[in-house]
């Protein structure tokens, strides 16, 4: 029989265990491995000591900092030995859990706890002062290193390897060791540690894209933040905001590349200045010969983009919130972001200068950051708005507002506001302490006077409060700015391949070395900026259109120069979109809206939020801007209805958005100056509702914002007929071209409505109401418009014409030098995109003429509109149908929008519709006074091209019926002017030189002019034509003894006919 093994002692498993644990011996080992220290001076020492030779929990220290201290040629280096003991301890500690003896085994347990403990703690200690156990020979180890790879392999995935190497691969972390190691330490002793940690993680995160492995060092930032001893000593870390300034570089910059937060913020796929750029090179990698790539191909890279910057977004929001939410960290966080907001302001400028201000990758990463933050109270209802105090925008200590501009007060306006409020506040104050002033719920006038009175004393803006004015401010300099420079972006390489595709046609004809350069030049432009135009598109849109890449390039093109501005700039139109002519085309759209949408989502919050400082969405608006309102930075609107613009040409982007609460804004303020000052921003108001149209938005569910709204029922074309007036004067020194683009959008949108019954009906009414304020000075604006751009259209297409024979007379062309063909190649181009524009408007315009004039005569027919009527009818008619006519045939008039057969159609009809509706037989009359244009024989030569072109049988009766009333009353007009005879000249009009019906003075001046004459100029001029100061109707002074000495004359003079005769 076997004899039984002797059983081990307490002491002697301890000690073989801690022997295991920290590779150490106290006697000569009797097995050769070169791991195992024998510590003969410890051991030594403890015999003197008079105790017995092992390690047990009293020892264990002692041995562990004479291993650590004594220099050993063959040991590993401190922190990786410290890593290793820790990692056998795990392992022991399974084994001993099968242990029999319970007693036994916990003893054994907790030893081994105890000595892990021991071992975490002294690497807290070598980390953060790494020569304190440096042994001879190992200076190039860094335990803070060891460590930061020690995160990364906790942290890792099978997926790091994509966009480079997997960071800590090859240095596994025992499991539970960064948990331990950060989760018991205190500030102290973690402070050194955190602090080169933190330095590192920076560095690892550095000029990184989205193509770059950038996510490993992203969730070790998140693993670190979780630990409440980490999230202190990141928001302390010197390079949280970062102090050091640059010879060159701007603060702005600097906080991106300086600060901690700002290196993970700076991870992007949009593209950044030469000396700031990442790599991988997100445009070079995806997007390169853009032209020769798959559709495939391209899918994936935006899908690849659109995946990455997901994680990104999800990291750093959670990062953000965690932060947030610990009440250690909050204060910092909230400085780091006012400082971000602070230094960058100037990328609210049209020009950024990339030295100074951050990347747009930092700032549209940090819009989806602080939109996920607001996610709380963005719900349905925004039933947390009245956490949003206004009185933040003036006393809170982080951000300035009183720089931007405002929505309609100035800053002189404001000043004077806040002191008035400050003074009334005091008063109030000392009142109040010495008892002789109460306020109560019924003696509220003070308040009324004071709305932001009930903020008056000092406060601690709730979190809400402090997130939604940050967010505001960085969506407009993060995200909003990012899709204006995409605009731009795409507007230049637009122009850019134009030039190319005119250049390639110069050069057909002869090309010189200078043409051939601008060639080359061009093409590498235009590779450059479609790689950086579809990196915008991947990360801000999400969208892209594939199939015949440069195909769609086309039909973009074709679509934005219908809307190009004059003189060659071009005005924004999606890129992407899909719209135009697709015919023949495969094309497959994708989008992902989810950054556009939560953007639009914060929006919407916003526009609720102002509408509350009003008194919520109903009409009319109080008769004075409340002042919190009107302080309002302007940008807050701006914004939102740029984002609105955008998100709705982008197909499906708006599917299962509510739209109601934007409808309502602006109808309420698109007409309202006193709310709003901005012209141009009401004006982006209406190209919002443009958008909307059910054939131009694809979505037939936007009908029923149109026609299922009350306020848009009651206040729609009133409000655009209204805009429609006001915009001639923006008092910017572009107003003149400005006005034709804005009313451009006006005049598609009061088409759509006019052919909604209800919205008809209001039409007609407000005709009625406002025949003599606003319904007339639109009609003259309409008619002022259609004058000058129909004139202008022609002279342009003659002008055209002419440079047209030049080029199909090849001979003589080739003759002249080639510089000489190029500018006038480059002349003829641009012309044709300006008579395009105006062309456009010009049908427009003449076709609202023509439906209005069908069902509301009346307006045309008053004394001070019938005759510029009729002479801007007769001009076109003389322009259309008269000798002149034929030279006006053009190869493609199409091209130029030129309809000259609809148009004559339309003169036609506007003709007969306002004849119609004549009662009183004035029209015949002003049609005849006209000089200029009036030929009694154009008449009966138009009725016969309006027979050739099929024009209504009806209609050309009546119209060759109100020629020949026309000569009649111009027989009649001359018969009474030979009664008249000769006119004394103080009865004759000074402006028109007509015999005056109704004599007014002018207050200022003191002339006296004909009523009618004067109106008409007022419609268009509140001044006085003389000496130009301030004039309107209402001032105009009757001068009845001027009137009753004409009346006089013309008796007499009728009286004396007969007699002479």
């Amino acid at each position: 029989m076997a004899a039984k093994k002797p059983q081990r002692s307490l002491q002697e498993i301890e000690d073989i265990l801690l022997r295991k644990i920290f590779l150490v011996a106290l006697q000569e080992p009797a097995q050769n491995d070169p791991r195992i220290i024998f510590l003969e001076l410890t051991a030594a020492e403890i015999l003197s000591e008079g105790k017995f030779l092992a390690l047990s929990r009293d020892t264990m220290e002692r041995v562990l900092i004479d291993r650590l201290s004594g220099d050993f040629p063959s040991a590993e280096p401190p922190f990786r030995y410290l890593v290793g003991c820790y990692r056998r301890a795990c392992d022991e500690l399974k084994k001993v859990a099968s242990m029999k003896d319970a007693s036994v085994r916990s003893e054994i347990e907790s030893t081994i706890k105890q000595a892990r403990k021991m071992v975490i703690s002294y690497c807290r200690i070598q980390t953060g002062n790494p020569d304190m156990f440096m042994m001879s020979g190992q200076s190039g180890f860094s335990a803070t290193s060891d460590l930061m790879l020690m995160i990364f392999s906790e942290v890792s995935t099978p997926m790091d390897g994509f966009g480079g190497d997997s960071l800590g691969s090859g240095f596994d972390c025992p499991p539970g060791f960064i948990d331990e190691f950060f989760r018991d330490g205190d500030d102290d002793s973690l402070e050194l540690v955190l602090k080169d940690l933190f330095e590192k993680l920076k560095q690892s995160v550095g000029r990184v894209s989205a193509l770059g492995n950038f996510q490993q060092p992203l969730r070790a930032l998140l693993l670190l933040v979780k630990y409440p001893s980490c999230a202190k000593a990141l928001v302390n870390h010197p390079r949280w905001i970062p102090k050091e300034t640059y010879l060159l570089i701007g603060e702005g910059r600097v906080i991106e590349i300086e600060s901690i937060l700002g290196a993970f913020l700076h991870v992007s796929a949009l593209p950044d200045f030469k000396e700031f750029k990442s790599t991988p090179d997100v445009g070079q990698q995806c997007f390169s010969e853009v032209s020769n790539r798959r559709p495939a191909d391209l899918l994936s890279s935006f899908t690849t983009i659109k995946t990455v910057m997901n994680i990104l977004y999800d990291g750093l929001g959670e990062v953000f919130l965690i932060l947030l939410k610990n009440i250690d960290t909050r204060e910092r966080v909230l400085e780091y972001l006012a400082e971000v907001i602070k230094k960058n302001s100037a990328r609210s400028r049209m020009q950024v200068d990339p030295l100074s201000s951050a990347s747009s990758g930092m700032f549209v990463n940090l819009s989806s950051v602080m939109i996920r933050l607001c996610e709380p109270f963005l719900d349905g209802a925004v039933t947390k708005r009245d956490k949003i105090n206004p009185k933040y925008l003036f006393h809170n200590t982080r951000l300035d507002f009183t720089q931007l501009t405002a929505l309609c007060a100035s800053s002189e306006e404001v000043s004077a506001w806040l002191e008035n409020e400050s003074s009334w506040k005091n008063n109030h104050d000392m009142d109040a302490q010495e008892g002789t002033s109460t306020v109560n719920d019924s003696d509220n006038s003070i308040l009324k006077l004071k709305p932001l009175q009930s903020y008056a004393r000092k406060e601690k803006y709730s979190f809400i409060c402090e997130c939604f004015f940050m967010t505001a401010r960085v969506l407009n300099l993060g995200l909003m700015k990012a899709i204006s420079d995409f605009k731009h972006l795409a507007q230049t390489l637009g122009r850019y391949e134009e030039e190319l595709s005119t250049f390639k046609a110069m050069r057909e004809q002869g090309a010189s070395p200078q043409l051939e350069a601008d060639i080359k030049r061009l093409e590498k432009a235009i590779e450059i900026l479609s790689q950086d135009k579809l990196c915008y598109e991947a990360q801000l849109l999400r969208a892209q259109l594939f199939g015949s890449v440069y195909s769609r390039e086309k039909l973009e093109r074709k679509e934005a120069k219908e809307k190009k501005e004059r003189r060659g700039v071009i005005k924004l139109v999606y890129l992407g979109s899909g719209r135009g002519n697709g015919k023949g085309r495969n094309d497959k759209i994708t989008f992902d809206g989810t950054l556009l949408q939560r953007a639009l989502t914060f929006c919407r919050l916003v526009i609720i939020w102002l509408v509350d400082l009003v008194g919520g969405f109903k009409m009319p608006l109080p008769s004075s801007c409340p002042m919190e309102f009107a302080c309002v930075p302007e940008h807050f609107v701006d914004d939102a209805m740029d984002l609105l613009i955008l998100t709705s040409r982008i197909p499906k982007a708006l599917e299962g958005f509510v739209l109601d609460d934007f409808l309502n804004f602006i109808i309420m303020f698109m007409a309202s100056p006193s709310y709003v000052k901005n012209p141009y921003l009401r004006a982006k108001m209406v190209e919002v509702l443009n958008c909307w149209i059910p054939q131009r938005s694809g979505v037939s569910a936007t009908a029923a914002l149109f026609e299922g709204h009350q306020l848009s029922l009651d206040y729609l074309v009133r409000n655009l007929l209204k805009l429609y007036v006001d915009i001639e004067f923006t008092g910017s020194h572009t107003q003149f071209f400005d006005k034709f683009n804005i009313r451009h959008n006006i005049a598609e949108l009061l088409e759509y409505l006019w052919n909604v019954p209800s919205h008809r009906n209001a039409w007609r009414q407000i005709a009625r109401e406002e025949e003599k304020g606003v319904y007339l000075n639109f009609l003259n604006f309409l008619i002022n418009d259609s004058i000058y751009l129909l004139d202008e259209s022609l002279n342009i297409i003659l002008e055209l014409k002419e440079i047209e024979a030049e080029m199909t007379n090849s001979a003589e062309w080739e003759r002249r030098p080639a510089q000489e063909r190029e500018e006038r190649t480059r002349l003829f181009h641009s012309r044709e995109n300006i008579v395009r524009f105006d062309m456009k408007l010009a049908n427009e315009d003449v076709g609202m003429l023509a439906f209005t004039s069908e069902q509301i005569p009346a307006p045309f027919l008053l004394p001070e509109m019938v005759e510029r009527v009729a002479s801007m009818l007769n001009y076109f008619l003389l322009q259309l149908a008269g000798p002149q006519r034929r030279s006006l045939n053009v190869k493609d008039p199409e091209k130029y929008e030129f309809r000259p057969r609809q148009l004559l159609k339309q003169i036609a009809e506007i003709y007969v519709h306002i004849a119609r509706g004549d009662k009183e037989n004035v029209f015949p009359a002003a049609i005849s006074k006209d000089g200029r244009s009036y030929n009694e024989k154009l008449f009966t030569s138009t009725a016969d091209i309006l027979w050739k072109i099929g024009e209504d049988g009806k209609i050309i009766e009546e119209f060759v019926q109100l020629g020949l009333k026309a000569k009649v009353a111009a027989s009649e007009a001359m018969d009474a002017e030979a009664v008249l005879g000769d006119i004394p000249e103080e009865f004759l009009d000074p402006i028109q030189y007509t015999l005056m019906s109704d004599p007014v003075i002018l207050p200022s001046s003191r002339i006296s002019v004909d009523r009618p004459v004067i109106q008409r100029h007022l419609l268009s001029d509140t001044t006085d034509p003389f000496n130009r100061s301030h004039l309107t109707q209402d001032m105009l002074i009757p001068n009845a003894e001027l009137k009753q000495r004409i009346e006089e004359f013309i008796r007499s003079q009728r009286r004396r006919t007969p007699q002479n005769e």
